[in-house]
């Protein structure tokens, strides 16, 4: 069994803004690394509105998977699909 931090691993994610409270989905190989770009402000997308809380993840085997993930989480679908898989979570924080 492979370990979770496999080298070969992508990851689609969800942050929200503590300063605006808007959410930003995307998918990288390196979790951690991406994170930290993102609060150190040297991510353009984000730059102006972090800090940022990670609320959702999921790790996926290659790049293509976690990217495809990307695009239907930013869907209209993918946002319902977030919203209820975290309906607990997201009354506990609003």
């Amino acid at each position: 069994m492979n370990s979770v931090r496999d080298s070969g691993s992508w990851y689609t994610h969800v942050l929200k803004s503590t300063k605006d409270g808007k959410w930003y989905t995307g998918s990288t190989g390196d979790l951690r690394k991406r994170f930290k770009q993102h609060n150190d402000g040297k991510s353009l997308s984000t730059k102006y509105r972090g800090p940022f809380t990670l609320i959702y993840y999921e790790m996926c085997r290659n790049e293509k998977d976690a990217r495809s993930r990307e695009i239907y989480l930013k869907s209209g679908m993918g946002k319902r699909y977030l919203k209820n898989r975290m309906k607990r979570f997201l009354s506990l924080t609003e």
